[in-house]
């Protein structure tokens, strides 16, 4: 396992064949890394930097799954990523441990998606206009990590006027132990374009933790849409401390849909400034934490523009001694004015075990705007399993029925198979 100092960032900017000001780049977020203390909101970081193997290269992208190594092409196909590809998709990049392993791109050659790693070499240009211009590398000590390590993730522009008819999907898997993981995603739907996008997460259970810590930049233009899906269900040796950010000029739209279902520790928190008016913010979401799991999760909205609007809805669960914990903010400023904004959080306790807390920080700084904010915090309701049961349904199932009705909303927000992937996991989380 390498040192992490700068001869190993070097090393691995080499190993990249990568331009000097990038070198530079991770350099600079190396120093900052160094510097930045860990964060002082959310569950207590425990983390030995010492104990991660940092970069753990992959071979050369494939566009044939014949000729992807059997092994991963197992992995991938057991997961259901193969399949998928045909049936739903209009392009997959699929990432093992540090790199991009397969791509399969679109039909439409005006579009641009391929691994962010591809971008830096055949599209500088777009590439240096938008990189770290919305997440800052020097944000905290995680962004930081990744400015100094990024390798993988997803690259995607599309042109003005472009509806992409089916979605895009990134996938991301872990194999090996104690494995750094950090993915750079850099998304952009020009004016009067539409994307959906959808991001799978999973890894192997080992005996010592890994740790994903990603960066997404989403830049939606004016009148342009942007929904982005994902279901994280890494395992309970996983760290998951990535920072997602978009925004979006006048009268754009973005979408979060996020799933939270796996990791040990998670700190996600989805981001939205609302820079043009008219212009419309959604995050919709779920945790659902169980023994050994601290999922601290939630949305930021940022109004700037004027007449805009956002919605976040949160629902929770907690069981056999899981922490399922919302945090956001929602910030109406002073010249976005005719503002509305709407924080729902809902969160259900199985047992006296489990636990939830609520963060919120709402601000409105104008009179013409309006916030709403609703939160509720329930024990399982056994009037109504008891009513499931009596229909002849077994405890089991009575309470998978009652949980995903709890989650109903988040369900009919994902596309298809998705949904049915969700279905799937927490009928076996249960």
């Amino acid at each position: 396992m390498a040192k992490l100092d700068e001869e190993f960032i070097k090393y691995v900017s080499k190993e990249k064949n990568e331009p000097e000001w990038m070198l530079n780049f991770r350099l600079n977020s190396f120093k900052s890394f160094n510097e930045l203390d860990m964060p002082k909101f959310g569950p207590k970081l425990d983390i030995d930097f010492d104990k991660f193997n940092y970069y753990k290269k992959t071979g050369e992208v494939k566009h044939n799954w014949k000729e992807v190594n059997k092994d991963a092409y197992k992995t991938f196909k057991q997961l259901g990523v193969v399949d998928a590809e045909n049936k739903y998709l209009d392009g997959v990049s699929n990432q093992l441990e540090s790199e991009v392993i397969y791509h399969h791109n679109i039909t439409n050659k005006d579009i641009i998606f391929c691994s962010t790693d591809d971008a830096l070499k055949n599209h500088p240009e777009i590439f240096k206009k938008y990189f770290n211009t919305l997440v800052k590398y020097n944000e905290n000590k995680f962004t930081a990590l990744n400015g100094a390590l990024w390798s993988g993730g997803s690259f995607i522009y599309i042109p003005p006027y472009t509806k992409v008819d089916r979605p895009l999907q990134s996938y991301f898997r872990i194999d090996s132990e104690s494995l750094g993981q950090f993915e750079r995603t850099i998304i952009i739907v020009d004016e009067g374009a539409e994307l959906s996008y959808i991001e799978g997460c999973t890894a192997k259970t080992y005996a010592n933790m890994s740790l994903h810590a990603g960066v997404v930049e989403i830049f939606v233009g004016k009148n342009a849409k942007c929904r982005y899906s994902t279901i994280q269900n890494w395992s309970s040796d996983v760290y998951n401390l990535v920072t997602k950010r978009a925004i979006v000029d006048e009268g754009g739209k973005m979408e979060w849909v996020d799933g939270n279902i796996g990791s040990g520790v998670t700190m996600k928190y989805p981001s939205i400034i609302l820079k043009g008016d008219y212009s419309t913010g959604n995050c919709i979401s779920i945790a659902y934490a169980k023994k050994g799991q601290i999922l601290d999760a939630g949305a930021k909205m940022i109004h700037l523009g004027k007449y805009t609007k956002s919605n976040i809805v949160n629902k929770s669960i907690a069981e056999n001694g899981g922490v399922a914990n919302y945090r956001g903010t929602t910030c109406i400023k002073k010249d976005a004015i005719h503002s509305m904004a709407s924080v729902k959080c809902d969160t259900i306790l199985m047992d006296e075990l489990s636990k939830s807390d609520t963060f919120p920080i709402n601000i409105v700084d104008n009179k013409t705007s309006t916030l709403e904010h609703e939160a509720s915090v329930s024990r399982v309701s056994e009037e109504k399993l008891f009513y499931l049961e009596s229909k002849g349904l077994s405890e089991d199932r009575a309470k998978e029925l009652y949980l995903l009705g709890f989650i109903d909303n988040f369900k009919k927000a994902l596309p298809m198979e998705y949904a049915v992937e969700l279905n799937r996991l927490m009928t076996e989380e249960l």
